[in-house]
């Protein structure tokens, strides 16, 4: 049964990154272009996301991600937005061999929240799975990343989900939206993408 907040769009452009790569999706952001604006609520709200300069969530750090993906890794899904609290790992312990070695790019940043058992938190795995991708990764309420890939089994200690990072794409963003930009702007600016554009991934 759809939530009542659902809103429906039909896509008049697709932009996929001009330098996407299937193997090891490195640049894995594209832009969609909606028939018209959405209608905001108090569900349904436009987001900021993290331009090219600012600072993104380093190791550690809690973050957001929400999706209608898997719920386990036998494939059950919700019928309502599912939203979870993760951490970011480290990228050079994302670089190593026995986690995603060189597929992992600068591009990327990892996060999820697992313990290994025995576990005496509440909550053993937390991650995005199968179909939470093109979800946002937010940090203090700014979108600072995509949710791209992972392993195809969800919330293993050593695979956590990997997601594009914004900032490093605002350029190609404004570009393709054909705004013009000022000549200065602040380390830590953000910017509200105009509401006929989403962000997603392949």
């Amino acid at each position: 049964e759809p939530e009542d907040t659902k809103q429906t769009f039909d896509i008049l452009e697709l932009h996929n990154h001009p330098d996407f790569n299937a193997l090891n999706y490195d640049n894995d952001i594209a832009l969609i272009k909606l028939d018209r604006p959405f209608n905001a609520s108090d569900a349904v709200k436009a987001v900021e996301f993290l331009r090219a300069g600012g600072s993104n969530p380093g190791t550690d750090a809690e973050v957001e991600t929400a999706g209608w993906g898997s719920l386990d890794n036998l494939g059950s899904r919700p019928d309502k937005l599912k939203e979870v609290t993760i951490d970011v790992v480290s990228s050079s312990r994302c670089k190593r061999s026995d986690y995603f070695g060189r597929k992992f790019t600068d591009n990327m940043i990892c996060a999820h929240r697992v313990c290994s058992d025995p576990c005496e938190l509440q909550h053993k795995k937390e991650d995005s799975c199968d179909g939470d991708s093109g979800g946002p990764l937010l940090y203090n309420g700014i979108a600072v990343g995509v949710t791209s890939t992972g392993e195809r089994k969800c919330g293993q200690m050593r695979k956590p989900g990997i997601y594009t990072i914004i900032s490093h794409y605002s350029e190609w963003i404004d570009r393709t939206m054909g705004l013009q930009l000022t000549t200065t702007a602040p380390s830590d600016q953000s910017s509200k993408t105009d509401i006929y554009l989403l962000l997603l991934s392949h």
